[in-house]
């Protein structure tokens, strides 16, 4: 399968890059941070494009290069994202506020309809955005424009699910908890009091790993998930169940 993975040059996108590399994957890799993108796709066999997921013409050139090289997009991951330090609402500015906005939610709404004309040209395809336990639920220790930009994935991956079951396209979104990584260590980790006490929410009271949200992406991802659109997976540990 042709998988196009977004922000898959470090941290969890690296990580699900690596995944669909050993799954056999024809892979591209698509980040601003091209050197990087650059030197894990050298590792895996892969293509590598530069992205800015919030530019219609970046999406336009990314997806008619993977055209050109296969005819067709099997799998889009929609993992590029930015996140916030915790600081109340009355306080955010707008330009942060757009920011994340731009990034977390228009950037999939644009790597959606870049890659669903050529999904249902060939027949369909699968869909796979990763959202967030802040979509979810804990509303009260969330960070309310990451909360809400996270939300806007988690409705437009029901529309887009169901929407476009009859073109064979699937839409699922993966809604990770607080996972170990370059994101979490920004917004937590300088902190560990704040970390203690996301902590405190999480009954596995851990950290997830960047590898048990690649295997959650693999799995609705592939034919395995196949009677699976609309959905959520949420990976966290058990916070959002309590």
């Amino acid at each position: 399968m042709v998988a196009l993975v977004t922000g898959g040059a470090r941290g969890i996108g690296a990580e699900i890059s690596r995944h669909f590399a050993i799954e056999g994957a024809m892979l591209h890799v698509a980040d601003i941070a091209v050197e990087e993108g650059r030197t894990l796709a050298g590792e895996l066999g892969a293509s590598c494009h530069h992205l800015d997921v919030t530019d219609e013409a970046s999406w336009s050139g990314t997806v008619a290069q993977v055209m050109a090289a296969h005819d067709r997009i099997d799998i889009l991951v929609n993992n590029a994202g930015v996140a916030l330090s915790f600081i109340p609402l009355h306080e955010r500015t707008l330009d942060e506020w757009e920011r994340i906005m731009a990034v977390n939610a228009t950037g999939v709404f644009l790597g959606m309809r870049a890659v669903i004309p050529a999904m249902m040209a060939h027949g369909g395809g699968s869909i796979v955005n990763i959202s967030s336990a802040a979509a979810l639920g804990q509303w009260q220790i969330m960070e309310s424009a990451y909360a809400a930009s996270k939300a806007a994935v988690h409705v437009l991956t029901k529309t887009v699910g169901t929407q476009y079951a009859a073109h064979g396209i699937r839409c699922n979104s993966v809604h990770p908890g607080p996972i170990d990584g370059e994101m979490a260590q920004a917004v937590l980790g300088a902190n560990p009091a704040v970390l203690e006490h996301r902590l405190s929410r999480v009954p596995m009271k851990r950290l997830g790993k960047p590898s048990e949200i690649a295997t959650a992406v693999a799995f609705l991802a592939s034919p395995q998930s196949s009677y699976m659109t609309g959905a959520e997976l949420a990976v966290d540990g058990g916070a959002v169940a309590q």
